[in-house]
């Protein structure tokens, strides 16, 4: 049960990064990528009807180790208390932001919230995990720089794949000069993981996007980058299986038996009805959005 439930928590964050990762990264990139407000709501709606069902996975992943984990839980988010406050900020400002930006006469205030309340998290994450694992300033800054540029190298890959007209071309355009910043810290950031498959891979699938989006294949340029994320949750991970904060071991950071079974089997209802309904939305929304007046 153990195991089990390290690989569904695995499981709940590696979905957050990859989902949210797009998020932040068209956050961050809409004022760029557009020259009228016309393009700027185009650029936003993308993500528009996505991104807080997006954010359930940092809620559920973080639930899942309060029970599961509670010591693990309490010494992370009391370790890492201040870059987590920040986090949250950043997400509140950014919701805030995309939720009034329509409402607003002028919406400057709302659209500087959203690349705020982007960046944070995406800088955040990466140097929270690559603190866990390493416990250096410098790890944590390489990995907060890491996950900022594939996260960025996600959002104007998405946006690519989502658009039309004048900002899918801009979007290519960035993740190419994106991809200048993300390959070289990728290679940085991975280079001193123990598992060595991942990380390579993870570097491979970053630069495979790069070919994909130059040679106009969003699609799979995004499958690429998703991929790139995913796998270096893999690396992450598992560096953190036998001991996910030092001097814890999984067994003395996990709750009892009894604890876990009941778990198990609110997680076999709940979690299918979950990934359907996320799989549903994605299947809805899934044309590409033109520019309205």
């Amino acid at each position: 049960m153990i195991d089990l439930w390290f690989l569904i928590i695995a499981f709940l964050w590696t979905g957050y990064f990859v989902l949210e990762g797009f998020d932040f990264g068209v956050g961050l990139l809409a004022p760029f990528v557009s020259r009228t407000r016309e393009e700027h709501r185009q650029a936003l709606t993308t993500i528009g009807p996505v991104w807080d069902g997006n954010e359930v996975w940092l809620i559920t992943a973080v639930g899942a180790m309060f029970a599961a984990f509670p010591a693990w839980y309490a010494g992370m988010f009391s370790s890492f208390y201040l870059p987590v406050v920040l986090v949250l900020v950043g997400l509140i400002v950014r919701g805030v932001g995309l939720e009034w930006r329509g409402k607003v006469d002028n919406p400057v205030w709302c659209d500087l919230g959203i690349v705020v309340g982007s960046a944070l998290p995406a800088f955040l994450w990466g140097s929270i995990f690559a603190d866990m694992l390493y416990g250096s300033a410098a790890a944590a800054l390489v990995g907060g720089l890491f996950s900022l540029a594939v996260c960025v190298l996600h959002g104007a890959v998405f946006l690519a794949l989502k658009t039309d007209g004048a900002v899918r071309l801009r979007a290519r355009r960035f993740a190419l000069a994106a991809s200048a910043v993300a390959l070289p810290v990728a290679v940085l950031a991975l280079s001193r993981m123990d598992n060595v498959a991942p990380a390579l891979m993870a570097v491979a699938a970053l630069a495979a996007a790069v070919v994909l989006i130059w040679r106009r294949r969003e699609g799979w340029a995004f499958t690429a980058t998703a991929g790139a994320i995913a796998l270096t949750a893999v690396a992450v991970f598992t560096e953190l299986a036998p001991m996910p904060l030092p001097g814890l071991t999984l067994e003395a950071a996990a709750s009892g038996p009894y604890t876990l079974t009941m778990m198990t089997w609110v997680g076999l209802i709940a979690l299918p009805f979950i990934l359907v309904y996320q799989g549903w939305t994605y299947w809805v929304f899934r044309k590409r959005v033109a520019v309205t007046a």
